[in-house]
């Protein structure tokens, strides 16, 4: 009697997974459904301006006929694209070994993590003036100020993750005479991938948002550019058509980053699922 209950408990749980299943599949059709149906609402509104999704289909086919600036939609987000991979390495590169600094050595954090504490406070785009005042509207402008969005979050996550190291895992390695360098390369470190990771996640978003920003100061390519002469000339189908490649293209480098973090971390979809 008792085995036949087990039975049907286990079956109950595996209809009501089966069932949660089902819906979880269908809620991002429903999303997009919905989202649509807000778009065609908002441009057949008596007196609206918004674009209509023909409008869109129309502007990007005029695209490809008349490029701007000598540069078809992939060549601008492939600007965009190609300041957001160059700011993300070098912010990867010195805000891991940063955050690993400040995290790992308290002396090292008691001089820098100040400074770094009122420097982060500061958000990426109130560097805007001083930076295009410094060294004016070129590349190097616009790189640096999505280096400086991308940074902070790699060296929070990476620092936080470092310092949080569980007492256990350096008890195991002082037990064993591990040195410093075992302490921090071989326990420390590989303990703090998940929040190193989580640092790089959140970093991308924030560079691939930082870098529109950029673009829309003095830029001649890339999607910012796109949604500022779209403002300028009244063009508004050209700024819509900018906003879905940049949601697509977000949605796109998150999921790489995932896929990447599976890969590199296959221990963090254990967890999720």
């Amino acid at each position: 009697m008792k085995k036949t209950e087990e039975t049907i408990v286990c079956s109950e749980y595996e209809r009501r997974e089966r069932r949660r299943s089902q819906i979880y599949s269908v809620l991002p059709f429903v999303s997009v459904a919905l989202l649509l149906i807000l778009w065609f609402a908002a441009s057949s509104a008596e007196g609206s301006n918004f674009p209509s999704p023909k409008d869109i289909a129309d502007r990007f086919t005029l695209f490809l006929q008349k490029p701007i600036k000598n540069l078809s939609l992939m060549g601008h987000i492939w600007a965009s694209l190609q300041r957001v991979f160059i700011a993300l390495g070098v912010s990867w590169l010195i805000g891991i070994s940063f955050g690993v600094l400040i995290g790992w050595n308290k002396k090292a954090n008691a001089l820098l993590g100040p400074m770094f504490t009122a420097f982060r406070s500061v958000p990426p785009l109130a560097w805007v003036p001083l930076v295009t005042m410094w060294f004016g509207t070129g590349e190097f402008p616009k790189i640096l100020i999505v280096f400086v969005g991308a940074l902070m979050p790699v060296v929070v996550n990476t620092e936080a993750g470092i310092a949080n190291v569980q007492k256990l895992y350096l008890d195991v390695g002082s037990i064993f005479n591990a040195n410093q360098r075992q302490m921090l390369f071989e326990i420390a470190i590989p303990s703090s991938l998940d929040a190193i990771f989580a640092g790089i996640r959140t970093s991308t978003s924030a560079g691939w948002m930082v870098v529109l920003a950029a673009e829309m100061l003095g830029g001649k390519s890339g999607v910012g550019f796109l949604i500022t002469r779209g403002m300028d000339s009244g063009d508004y189908s050209l700024c819509l058509l900018s906003m879905i490649c940049i949601g697509l293209v977000g949605a796109l480098l998150a999921v790489i980053i995932q896929v990447l973090e599976r890969i590199i971390l296959p221990w963090t979809a254990k967890k999720s699922s």
